[in-house]
């Protein structure tokens, strides 16, 4: 491991590979405790979370309610519950693959946020956005998808008296590959520390379809290019950033795209300048 690797793998609190299958039920524990002491320690009951269709989101989901499964065992208190959230934009294409997540995760109550006319509603009104190219327009708006969703999210925790969910977790954390202010805004980030063989592998142990575990990520923002995959953005691939991550030997160009673009969205991660 070079001492770069090193020390952006402190930085993001990455959990070593998992040793053996008891390694891994012990960090399913270790993560539901953290979301049941989140709600514990908050002094609420709810929880909220937007389900894309990919694993990511599956995985924080299904974790989420086995954790209030197990507070309403635990306390004898019905009131904890987990409200998984349908956010499209419009049709999604993978429509199919956010319904199945949803027959997966099981939630105590599901609901939908159609948020097209928040975009185009808030897109009309900004005249800058007017004036860029289709392919910077497309960049932007999408950026706007990822943060209306969150208000949307929020907006229902906070009807509720809940918290909202966070599906970040170190591979993409290093890369900066979230909106801020967007998907990277939320209360808790269960999945924090893990990288995206790690996020598979717990979606793998909990039961859900492999056709889910192992799709093909994609942010899905940009509608140019709907379906975008995560990689091809990255311009590396998922498992060079979990090798970068754990220490592990990678192509000299995909060491220096990981630390580049670590270093490039170091204020995504951080608070607000301040003087």
């Amino acid at each position: 491991m070079s001492s770069r690797q090193a020390e952006i793998a402190t930085a993001l609190n990455v959990v070593p590979p998992f040793a053996d299958k008891t390694a891994l039920l012990a960090e399913i524990e270790r993560r539901k405790t953290f979301i049941k002491d989140c709600l514990r320690n908050a002094g609420l009951k709810v929880l909220v979370l937007g389900i894309s269709g990919g694993v990511d989101s599956l995985t924080a989901g299904r974790l989420a309610q086995l954790s209030v499964e197990e507070l309403r065992h635990e306390t004898g208190d019905a009131a904890y519950r987990f409200i998984a959230v349908r956010l499209p934009h419009g049709t999604q294409h993978d429509e199919h693959d956010a319904q199945a997540s949803l027959r997966f995760i099981r939630a105590d109550e599901e609901d939908t946020v159609n948020i097209e006319g928040s975009v185009h509603g808030l897109g009309e009104q900004v005249s800058h956005l007017q004036k860029l190219s289709d392919a910077r327009r497309d960049f932007v708006v999408g950026n706007i998808k990822a943060r209306l969703r969150m208000v949307a999210q929020f907006a229902i925790a906070n009807a509720n008296n809940g918290l909202v969910i966070g599906t970040d977790h170190a591979a993409e954390a290093v890369m900066g590959f979230f909106t801020k202010f967007g998907d990277g805004a939320c209360d808790l980030a269960p999945l924090s520390g893990l990288v995206k063989g790690q996020v598979r592998a717990i979606a793998q142990q909990l039961g859900a379809p492999e056709n889910l575990v192992f799709k093909v990520p994609t942010a899905d923002l940009e509608e140019l290019r709907p379906g975008k995959p995560d990689e091809e953005a990255h311009g590396v691939s998922y498992a060079e950033i979990d090798a970068f991550l754990h220490g592990q030997p990678v192509r000299d160009e995909a060491y220096a795209i990981i630390t580049r673009t670590y270093d490039n969205s170091r204020h995504k991660r951080e608070l607000p300048l301040a003087p």
